[in-house]
């Protein structure tokens, strides 16, 4: 689909995990930078069919790498606090989608800047998500070494949908994106990676200082207050799945082609959607096409986004 270039429809698109690290991959820099190579394919396939887009990313496992390795070293070097591992984090992710991308638009004779903007989001300092920390982060333990951190290092720690155990940390809502009149000011010239990992969480002070919090703000509630507030049309959640389904991994799964608010609300309650990976996706679904109603959501894969924004595939979410 070509859409008309006086007038072009504005997209925030939220890559999953997937987007960035395969897994099982050891995590290095080297092979994240190949699978952000193919993700800027699909990115790039996405703009040249005429839409504006920014560009929000996770980074669950990368801030946990960065904090496990500065544990490791701190007998030689300070230990960063998390909200500093968070924006590092943000540059190394954002520099490989930025390199990536610019150079898969050379390859296609086209020239579109690229900037990778540091963004910070406002956090609650009141908010319940401080006192149950739910957001995995890092690599996957044994129980064993789950139970041996939990004693050591006082982490709070869970199983992760039968893959292993994990580090967790507080993931608040997302309130306000600091830099969002930056990203309006680029938005017509260029493509901004921006709110990555759901934005370094900030809390305001009374005096109008901002102040760093461990947290991990969910990237997909994020990307939906990204795409409300700059007014986009299309909200695209990427993932590792095609579509959004119900009675996942059993044997009467059924993936859904369209879901209404109403719909998806009754599955949730239901309790259909994994908290830790589907749920966060419908969430911000459904809270973007609530607040506008004329516009939809699409939850699909990294490599189904062209044939979904074609109806073709994927789960697509409207207000009825």
């Amino acid at each position: 689909m070509i859409h008309n270039i006086e007038n072009p429809p504005r997209m925030v698109i939220a890559l999953g995990g997937n987007a960035l690290q395969t897994k099982g991959s050891t995590g290095s820099a080297a092979e994240q930078l190949e699978v952000v190579k193919k993700t800027s394919r699909c990115i790039a396939d996405i703009s040249m069919s005429g839409y504006e887009i920014a560009i929000v990313h996770g980074n669950g496992p990368q801030v946990g790498q960065i904090l496990l390795a500065f544990e490791t070293a701190s007998d030689v070097t300070p230990v960063m606090p998390f909200d500093v591992c968070g924006a590092m984090s943000q540059g190394y992710i954002g520099y490989h989608l930025q390199k990536s991308l610019r150079h898969e638009f050379n390859l296609r004779n086209k020239s579109v800047p690229v900037v990778c903007l540091l963004t910070q989001t406002v956090v609650d300092d009141a908010d319940p998500a401080f006192l149950k920390p739910t957001k995995p982060v890092g690599l996957y333990y044994t129980e064993e070494e789950a139970k041996q951190l939990e004693a050591e290092k006082g982490y709070h720690m869970v199983e992760d949908s039968g893959r292993g155990w994990r580090r967790v940390v507080p993931s608040p809502e997302p309130k306000r994106i600091v830099e969002l009149d930056s990203i309006k000011n680029l938005w017509n010239s260029t493509i901004v990676i921006a709110v990555g990992g759901g934005g370094i969480p900030v809390i305001e002070r009374p005096d109008g200082v901002l102040e760093g919090v461990d947290a991990v703000i969910d990237k997909d509630l994020a990307s939906e207050r990204l795409a409300e507030d700059i007014g986009a049309d299309v909200l695209l959640i990427l993932t590792e799945v095609d579509k959004v389904a119900i009675n996942f991994g059993k044997p009467n799964q059924e993936n859904l082609d369209h879901l209404t608010v109403a719909q998806a609300a009754q599955y949730i309650e239901e309790k259909q959607f994994a908290p830790g990976s589907m749920l966060p996706k419908v969430l911000a679904a459904m809270r973007f096409v609530r607040a506008n109603p004329d516009k939809k959501a699409i939850i699909t894969s990294l490599f189904g986004a062209m044939d979904a924004l074609d109806g073709k595939t994927g789960t697509t979410f409207t207000f009825a």
